[in-house]
């Protein structure tokens, strides 16, 4: 079991024949031990899988050359257990859900910040850190001085981003878990006029990664929610401390368990 990785992927690229595309990965996937989700919509594909690394490599690669496309953003984490309970090939209407209908995220998207050069970048004063994700999610851990726009979804960002009452000109420096709800707020802060718009590279994972790697110091604080089995990972990537609640899904520590 200890040969098993969750790949963590998207893409913004426009598809067409998307429901065709669902059955070619079908077929495809079926010869494989593989479960998790992948989502396909017409702006790209997102997706979270589990498996030994050669089945994964097969199908990133497979992935690649259906939707002939060279670049995929992936994140790798090796596990010692099955992340998900099944495989699920879904179409829908947005990879991830912000509601504003198509915005062409390659073109806008903000710039993109290497996890090298992140902590001086949240330790400038003059920049504005914002938390894109949701409230439940910021509270388990966060980047010090960054802001909660306190969302309970995704599809709350613009409206709690306008609350915010920013001036056009901030410089503005984004993070999320994996980097794709970042590129596609970012996409739609630009479209809105915002000049001085960036986001922290591959997210959080791809920043505990990069530390842990090169032995630099850590600005990251607590555990961070993943949308898997493992429910949170810590600094090391390693599975945290928290489980889920069978009824809400939300994440809940063993004092909460205990609860009556």
């Amino acid at each position: 079991m200890h040969n098993l990785f969750i790949y963590t992927f998207y893409r913004f690229k426009n598809l067409q024949n998307i429901k065709n595309i669902k059955t070619i990965f079908e077929n495809f996937l079926k010869t494989k031990k593989i479960k998790g989700t992948i989502l396909i919509a017409n702006e790209g594909i997102n997706g979270s899988i589990s498996g030994n690394k050669d089945d994964l490599d097969q199908i990133i690669k497979y992935i690649k050359k259906t939707l002939n496309i060279r670049k995929l953003d992936i994140k790798e984490n090796q596990i010692n257990f099955d992340g998900f309970n099944k495989l699920r090939i879904r179409i829908k209407k947005e990879i991830v859900t912000l509601g504003k209908g198509n915005i062409n995220i390659n073109k806008y998207k903000g710039k993109k910040i290497n996890p090298l050069n992140w902590n001086k970048i949240i330790s400038d004063t003059n920049t504005v850190i914002i938390d894109v994700r949701n409230i439940f999610e910021i509270g388990i851990g966060n980047f010090k001085n960054s802001i909660n726009p306190k969302t309970m979804s995704f599809r709350e960002f613009p409206k709690k981003m306008a609350d915010l009452n920013l001036n056009k000109n901030t410089r503005i420096a984004m993070y999320c878990t994996g980097g794709i709800r970042c590129e596609k707020a970012s996409a739609y802060l630009r479209l809105k006029g915002y000049q001085n718009v960036s986001q922290l590279e591959g997210g959080i994972i791809n920043y505990l990664n990069f530390v842990q790697k090169n032995k630099m110091k850590s600005f990251w604080n607590g555990e961070c929610f993943v949308f898997d089995k493992r429910v949170t990972v810590n600094k090391k990537l390693k599975r945290g401390n928290y489980f889920q609640c069978y009824g809400c899904r939300r994440p809940i520590t063993k004092e909460d368990m205990s609860l009556k």
